[in-house]
């Protein structure tokens, strides 16, 4: 994985660094030739080209001098905007009207809050000019530990980030507001930094982790999933968990559903189970049932569709404290157990859960709040599980506080039953014999990657579904290139 700091890291390492005998002057100098060679490359050269350095008083606005002065040197004409000595408004925008790259050195990932003053009008009008905007280290306005952004902020073409990523660059709205991210080595030795609780998933990640079959293998020995689901008019949400697992590799589905509800399930390669019902939905009695058959499988995916009421609840409770498989609680599972992380604690096989913002509200009892990576965390800690924080950059954590964010996906997921595809996936991994955090973590990063392989214009959850194969396919070889590219540089 990507390793990604803390802004209270990333100073802990500089300190650590200077300390170590590398000047600080020095690592500004880096930093900021970083920056300007960023620039250089994407103009093709420096000759003539006119730039507008807009820099604060820290260590960030020192960087943007330093990538300044080398720029002029090379040749472009360059205007320095510093803060703290009164912006001329007027001179300003006649600058930045004119200028064909903007350098954004005003704030770095120690900022919280919302700009003011000059820096809030700067921002404004670097979003109102054509101008290619390069920031440095993070975009000025965005909360460099959560990615917030409470007033105007910089939207970036591309930032330079010093070392490492950051965590507000990996959280939305930040991420969005980052553009495109260079990472440059400055000679921080992250080595001796304590970075790697947290990371960004990749395709390497998810090529090692994926299972192989061996010749003689059969459905069973591959890896079975039992789907347990469904309920009145909800029959669709358990039937798209379950194809979803089939196409993400599990070798035989059972997906057992409230009785008369079964016989409204189309023909097709999963095999449908009548269970225990009243008024449509769990009877108390169908936790029973699934217990005696489980051990077949070696996962479960539990909620999609139950939907609510006494006896869904009580068979929840019943099915996760009996259940001795991995378990994947989703949806209406998770619903069941409002307030009730204590059932979810002491499991004897690895948990998974995947709420949404508001599934987190009703099962912590506490909204998640700016910090997603922290709301993670903290659900994982409480609950002895793994979390899949839901959203644009789903955030992935253990109980011990390991943390993985998925760059991949995007805003065409934001349509019902793509969820239950991401249980499914996470099941047939679970089933395969990937340990929690990597099944959640390669789910996450599939199921994202299957929208990133299709038109974003009207997706549909059975998309992602027939993607699947080819996807799976594309992150292996994707990964394999990248691990072999690691192999070579250690040879």
């Amino acid at each position: 994985m990507r390793p990604v700091l803390t802004p209270e890291e990333m100073r802990a390492a500089d300190e650590r660094t200077i300390a170590a005998g590398t000047a600080e002057s020095v690592l500004m100098e880096r930093a900021g030739l970083g920056v300007a060679w960023a620039v250089r490359r994407w103009a093709g050269g420096c000759y003539g080209l006119r730039v507008v350095a807009c820099c604060g008083k820290g260590n960030n606005g020192g960087d943007g001098l330093v990538a300044a002065d080398a720029l002029e040197s090379w040749g472009a004409r360059v205007s320095r905007v510093r803060l703290g000595e009164g912006v001329d408004r007027a001179r300003v925008g006649r600058e930045l009207g004119r200028g064909a790259v903007v350098v954004d050195a005003m704030f770095g990932t120690g900022f919280s809050g919302a700009l003011e003053g000059d820096a809030a009008w700067l921002a404004d009008a670097i979003a109102d000019v054509g101008a290619r905007v390069v920031s440095v280290d993070i975009p000025s306005g965005v909360d460099g530990l959560t990615g917030a952004v409470e007033g105007p902020a910089v939207r970036a073409d591309t930032t330079v980030v010093m070392a490492a990523l950051k965590t507000g660059l990996v959280q939305e709205p930040g991420r969005s507001h980052a553009g495109e991210i260079e990472v440059v080595d400055i000679g921080i030795d992250l080595g001796s930094a304590p970075v790697a609780r947290l990371g960004v998933t990749e395709a390497a990640d998810v090529a090692s982790w994926l299972p192989v079959r061996e010749p003689d293998t059969h459905k069973w020995s591959v890896g079975g999933v039992m789907v347990v689901g469904g309920s009145d008019g909800m029959i669709g949400a358990p039937m798209m968990v379950s194809r979803a697992a089939l196409r993400a590799g599990a070798g035989i589905i059972w997906c057992c559903v409230p009785g008369g509800t079964s016989g409204r399930m189309p023909p097709n390669e999963v095999i449908s189970r009548a269970l225990p019902s009243h008024e449509g939905v769990l009877a108390v009695e169908s936790a029973g049932e699934v217990l005696e058959s489980i051990e077949r499988f070696r996962a479960l995916v539990l909620g999609p569709g139950l939907g609510t009421g006494a006896s869904v609840a009580e068979a929840v409770r019943a099915l996760v404290a009996g259940a001795e498989v991995p378990l994947v609680l989703d949806a209406d599972g998770l619903n069941a157990l409002s307030g009730g992380l204590a059932t979810l604690r002491g499991r004897s096989s690895p948990t998974v859960l995947t709420p949404h913002a508001g599934e987190y509200e009703r099962l912590a009892g506490t909204k998640v709040g700016r910090d997603r990576v922290a709301a993670a965390r903290a659900l994982a800690a409480g609950a002895e599980a793994v979390v899949v924080l839901k959203g644009s950059a789903s955030i992935v954590a253990t109980p011990d506080g390991r943390v993985a964010v998925n760059p991949t996906g995007s805003a065409a997921l934001a349509t019902a039953g793509t969820g239950d595809v991401l249980a499914g996936v996470v099941g047939a991994f679970l089933a395969q014999g990937m340990p929690a955090f990597e099944a959640a973590s390669a789910g996450a990063y599939v199921h994202g990657a299957c929208a990133d392989g299709l038109p974003a214009g009207g997706l549909v959850a059975s998309d992602l579904i027939e993607a699947l194969p080819r996807t799976l396919e594309h992150v292996q070889d994707a990964g394999d290139v990248m691990l072999s590219g690691r192999d070579g540089e250690l040879g």
